[in-house]
């Protein structure tokens, strides 16, 4: 998986003019890849990555203050460019693998005791965001730097 991980003071997903989902304060936006490799254990690991990184203000964590989580599902964090101009999509997984996926880790953020809010998976939707600092980070589980 591939998570582009957002400290923001501010985040909303809007779908056809509506407004689905945003941050009620200040929190983590998640824009989240899935890739052919990526299975429950991976998403779960994610999530417990993503709840525990002390990247707020004062260098705390979401778990730490409760702060609120927006995950936005992002096939296109997995774009290959090596060739071409045209991104290749081929190391994203397919929607019926990487929808579930995308569940298992808001759901296993939510057991963790986060409050989660989604994107709409397959939709046409519009990320607004302030970003906090700014301060964003990038995880790639295949190489959990």
């Amino acid at each position: 998986m591939r998570a582009v991980i957002s400290r923001v003071s501010s985040a909303s997903v809007t779908v056809d003019g509506d407004v689905i989902a945003h941050l009620p304060r200040p929190g983590l936006l998640v824009l989240l890849g899935v890739g052919l490799s990526d299975d429950l254990a991976v998403a779960q690991a994610l999530a417990r990555k993503t709840w525990g990184l002390r990247i707020l203000d004062g260098e705390v964590s979401a778990s730490d203050v409760d702060a609120p989580i927006l995950v936005v599902s992002q096939f296109t964090l997995h774009a290959s460019t090596r060739k071409g101009r045209r991104p290749g999509w081929s190391k994203a997984a397919p929607g019926a693998v990487s929808e579930p996926l995308v569940e298992a880790y808001a759901a296993a953020l939510e057991e963790l005791g986060a409050t989660v809010s989604r994107g709409r998976f397959g939709a046409d939707m519009q990320v607004a965001s302030v970003n906090d600092g700014p301060f964003t980070i990038l995880i790639d589980t295949e190489n959990w730097d």
